[in-house]
């Protein structure tokens, strides 16, 4: 399923921490790890003072390539190292496409230069930028374990959402893992008195979950779970689901639509890549559906 797999690094103690999960998913498959450090030379500080800072950035781009390359070894994992300069999520998704990267993993938490990041910059611009599958990874939440026993996928019935079904149900045939199909009809914007719409999406929702699992069953997945719920946030209902199921992946697709309006599904992913505590795969996905630009 992977020849080669990405993992962009700042040396931060974040990215250290899901490495090892990595080189898990690395020695599964046999594939290769390419290992990358952007010198962020888009700051204005780093702009402003010039070669110096450059040429330092590049240093330590170095130094924490190879010291992330020699963990790889000791797993016999075969690496490519490199240090570029650029914007960072642009630089990431523009290396992945030039190397027919399978695969771009990342840690939720990290560091550009000096200064610590959060998510919601560096790991949600690629994921909103990148066409090759991302793994959104967090560090702090205890051990990662792969192979994966259970698979999510949320599914709105959107052709983005067919998208990462393609990819959740090649990844439970890889694994021989569950695969947990759910769809959340979105309460919020419904009125206390309508409910023959409530009734209506909540058809909708299980027409959706029922034409997941008949591709899932005809493709070979031998575990099924069909789930219908109602929330006011579908984030947070996706959330509750993997901790009271024991999810090990949710595999999402990056655009979609809302149970009331198209929409760009990013703040719905994003959101749910920050609110789950699970490894999270966003796949990239269009269709007629997609309103984004």
């Amino acid at each position: 399923m992977y020849d080669h797999i990405l993992f962009p690094t700042d040396g931060s103690d974040g990215a250290d921490a899901v490495f090892a999960h990595v080189l898990d998913i690395a020695t599964r498959h046999g594939a290769t790890v390419h290992i990358l450090n952007v010198a962020d030379t888009t700051r204005d500080s780093v702009t402003r003072i010039g070669g110096g800072v450059v040429d330092a950035l590049a240093r330590e781009g170095e130094r924490i390539v190879d010291e992330t390359a020699d963990r790889a070894t000791a797993r016999s994992v075969s690496t490519v190292t490199d240090v570029r300069q650029g914007g960072v999520s642009e630089t990431i998704a523009a290396y992945a496409e030039e190397y027919d990267i399978d695969l771009v993993t990342m840690s939720t938490q990290g560091r550009t230069g000096f200064t610590q990041l959060v998510l919601g910059s560096v790991t949600e611009r690629v994921i909103r930028q990148s066409t090759v599958p991302v793994l959104a990874l967090h560090p702090d939440e205890g051990s990662l374990r792969y192979p994966y026993r259970t698979v999510l996928l949320p599914t709105d019935g959107s052709a983005c959402a067919e998208a990462a079904l393609d990819r959740a149900v090649t990844t439970a045939n890889t694994l021989d893992a569950t695969l947990h199909l759910l769809s959340v009809v979105d309460t919020s914007g419904l009125s206390v008195h309508s409910d023959d719409q409530r009734d209506t999406l909540t058809a909708q929702a299980s027409r959706t979950v029922e034409s997941a699992a008949e591709t899932a069953g005809a493709a070979g997945v031998d575990s099924v779970v069909e789930t219908t719920e109602e929330s006011d946030s579908v984030p947070e209902a996706v959330a509750a689901y993997t901790r009271t199921r024991d999810v090990d992946l949710v595999v999402m697709g990056t655009r979609g639509r809302s149970n009331l309006s198209q929409r760009i599904l990013g703040s719905t992913t994003e959101q749910t890549v920050r609110t789950v505590p699970v490894p999270v795969l966003t796949v990239s996905g269009s269709g007629s559906d997609d309103t984004s630009p």
